[in-house]
């Protein structure tokens, strides 16, 4: 029996050595925003409070097994009659318990994160629109008047033919979402055709694109870098080829980027006019 004690104390230590040295390789990737630290709170307050529990229930089994044992004099007891308060407090009490970690434990924390996941137009400073399509997205800045389209710029040879795979295989794109740090972004998600779903896992945010209607969530990027996500809504054969790629970059990258596209969006928009003078002309 001292065996199987130190078997368990040793399960146990392991398993809080990597709760505690894991980091993030073996949890959720680093958050760089507020809902995703959030998210993470929340999965670690629930991990612990199940392990705890766990342990707690494994434990007093070990000590019921060990100490109640028929050799050692105890005999199975008869529960008949009227039923005793010590019988209602044992069934009742873990009912309480239970009932005051779903509600509070863990209620109160998550209606916080509901609470600030979805307050989308509070002190936005900036607006996107992500269309989902069958099999790209595009995004739109609405108020400065850019728009394009994002896809899936790995190689065919690389998905077909069985060519050397690159370093960020069917998560890289020809034009990624491009977004200043520090800045409240409130994001508007539609379809043009099946349901899709836009999401970025260091950004803790996850929203189906559905056709028809327009639905919100923000985010702050506390992190310039570049992130990557997926559509994570089975939309068609080509799902798996519908990447997300995010450029989080400064201010002054961000005003230079958007001024560069302000640009290329005029003169697009000049070239038809152009070539009708011109046929006109001829």
């Amino acid at each position: 029996m001292r065996s199987l004690y130190r078997c368990g104390l040793g399960v146990l230590l392991a398993l809080c050595s990597v709760a505690a040295f894991a980091g993030y390789a073996f949890n959720f990737p680093e958050p760089v925003t507020p809902i995703a630290r959030e998210t993470l709170h929340m999965h670690n307050l629930v991990m612990v409070v199940i392990l705890i529990l766990f342990f707690l229930v494994l434990g007093l089994l070990i000590y019921s097994f060990r100490t109640h044992r028929k050799d050692a004099g105890y005999k199975a007891g008869t529960f008949t009659g009227p039923v005793s308060r010590k019988q209602w407090l044992w069934v009742l009490s873990p009912f309480a318990l239970l009932f005051f970690i779903d509600y509070v434990v863990f209620g109160i924390p998550a209606l916080h994160a509901v609470i600030m996941y979805e307050d989308t137009k509070t002190d936005a400073e900036l607006v996107v629109k992500v269309t989902g399509s069958q099999w790209l997205w595009q995004y739109e800045f609405p108020a400065e008047g850019v728009s394009y389209t994002s896809r899936l710029a790995t190689p065919r040879d690389q998905i077909d033919s069985g060519a050397a795979k690159g370093e960020h295989y069917l998560l890289e794109v020809d034009n990624p979402l491009v977004l200043p740090v520090g800045k409240k972004i409130r994001f508007i998600t539609t379809s043009n055709d099946v349901i899709h779903s836009w999401w970025v896992p260091a950004f803790g945010v996850k929203r189906d694109a559905v056709p028809g209607f327009l639905r919100e969530f923000w985010a702050t990027v506390e992190k310039t870098g570049t992130y990557r996500g997926q559509c994570s809504e089975l939309c068609g054969k080509e799902h798996g080829f519908m990447p997300v790629v995010v450029k989080v970059v400064s201010q002054e990258e961000f005003a230079k980027w958007l001024a560069s596209q302000k640009s290329a969006a005029s003169v697009a928009a000049a070239e038809p006019v152009a070539t009708t003078v011109v046929a006109k002309a001829q």
